[in-house]
């Protein structure tokens, strides 16, 4: 039996699980394995369904039957009956027989994970507070390890180097990225490039699906920098949050993170590999909080260096962006070589999170730290942390999932045929956080 968050104690009548016959031959056995876990499937998409009426914002995507969605609002089931059904599905789930297929035992690994996530979940809509690592382990299904805050200074020291002068580092870092912001009459054409070249070189080794598309818009009010809303049908809504000015560093940031090859491609894939062709349910709909968002923020943050390796990033943004929003290109160089240092610190910033969710620094010291480690305004700095007001442990996705998912990418080959393959199988299988480790 596997472990169950102790502050959550059900009366669970496993009505669910049908008495397996006797096997009459090894197609017929099959037949009835498949219809066991697709059973189980269709199930745990009408519980995440539920449990979306219960948290705005918990289901990030969903693109299956309108009924079951419709079913969920009209017919709603108390948060007692919701966590009976998770722990039913557990049981039903293990209670199946091991198979020979390994995607079929992928299929089912990672419908007990992301049960596993919905049961922390459902403790903290109930307002159950864990300490931030044990949240995270519950959720995304990693448990996180920082380093010391300290062990960054030799990071802000390289810094101080490349922009030297009066005053605290933060306010001469910040005050030399304002040059490079785009004007918000070039936002479109600057992105509208950004993006097409994240699609161009990520086409260029995975087929992706012919009416594809997307639609991108410019938003305010939000604590995020972008989202992609995945609406199904191989298409998208992109976000670009404008409450503050954007840098031209962040188009093709954000051009591959929610396009090509992230968050676009990675839902695509999934719709048409695994919904489409194999009829598996249970990717049709996409729970936020559950250890896919380790795989899907780690893969779309890693997804920019596999499309721009080494310093093509710098030819392409210097050659086609700079003009576009009107910078000098001769300062290229020097501000890419700061987005390079800068990406040094971004470890700090999951430290800072843990300490203030876990509430061993307050929310002003919370602040300061970001400001001196993310070397960023007072305005950024309360924008990162009405992020982690809202997702709380979500942030460790984009660090520790880059992190895991680069390491396991690269270890398959190093010429980037392999990499980009690698990739590929990493966004159209059922992968959870465990199979990227050694």
């Amino acid at each position: 039996m596997r472990s169950i968050a102790a502050s959550i104690i059900f009366a669970v009548a496993v009505t669910g699980c049908a008495e397996r016959p006797a096997p009459i031959s090894a197609a017929i056995e099959e037949s009835w394995e498949a219809s066991q876990i697709d059973a189980i499937a269709s199930d745990y998409v009408k519980l995440t369904l539920a449990i979306g009426e219960k948290e705005a914002g918990y289901v990030d995507a969903y693109y299956g039957d309108r009924e079951w969605s419709e079913a969920a609002k009209t017919d709603p089931r108390d948060m007692r009956e919701l966590g009976n059904a998770i722990v039913d599905l557990m049981l039903r789930l293990d209670a199946l027989p091991v198979s020979d297929d390994a995607l079929v035992e992928a299929r089912k690994r990672f419908l007990s994970a992301q049960l596993e996530a919905a049961l922390t979940r459902h403790a903290m809509i109930q307002d159950e507070v864990f300490p931030f690592a044990k949240e995270a382990k519950g959720l995304f299904g990693v448990t996180p390890v920082f380093l010391p805050l300290s062990s960054y200074d030799a990071a802000l020291a390289k810094i101080e180097k490349l922009v030297p002068g009066e005053g605290a580092l933060h306010e001469r870092v910040e005050a030399y990225q304002t040059r490079f912001t785009i004007r918000t009459d070039r936002l479109k054409p600057v992105f509208d490039a950004a993006i097409a070249e994240c699609k161009r070189r990520t086409s260029a080794h995975i087929t992706l699906p012919a009416d594809e598309d997307f639609k991108m818009e410019f938003v305010t009010g939000k604590s995020w920098s972008g989202y992609n809303y995945y609406q199904g049908n191989f298409q998208s809504l992109i976000q670009i949050n404008t409450d503050l000015p954007i840098r031209i560093s962040r188009a093709v940031d954000l051009g591959c993170h929610e396009g090509y090859p992230g968050h676009h491609v990675y839902n695509m894939l999934l719709e048409q590999r695994l919904t489409r062709e194999r009829g598996w349910q249970e990717f049709s709909i996409y729970p936020l909080y559950s250890p896919q968002s380790l795989i899907a923020e780690g893969s779309a943050n890693y997804g920019i260096d596999l499309a721009f390796p080494g310093e093509e990033r710098l030819a392409f943004e210097r050659d086609v962006l700079y003009p576009l929003a009107g910078l000098d290109p001769s300062t290229a160089a020097d501000y890419f070589k700061l987005q390079q240092a800068l990406s040094e610190l971004k470890g700090a910033r999951f430290v800072i999170a843990q300490g203030y969710l876990d509430k061993t620094i307050t929310r002003d010291d919370a602040l300061a730290l970001i400001q001196k480690y993310q070397l960023v305004s007072r305005e950024r700095a309360e924008q990162s942390l009405s992020f982690n007001d809202q997702y709380r442990s979500y942030v460790i996705n984009y660090g520790l999932g880059q992190d895991m998912v680069k390491a396991w990418v690269e270890r398959q080959g190093d010429a980037p045929v392999w990499r980009w393959k690698a990739m590929e199988k990493l966004l159209s299988e059922p992968m959870l956080p465990d199979d990227l480790v050694e």
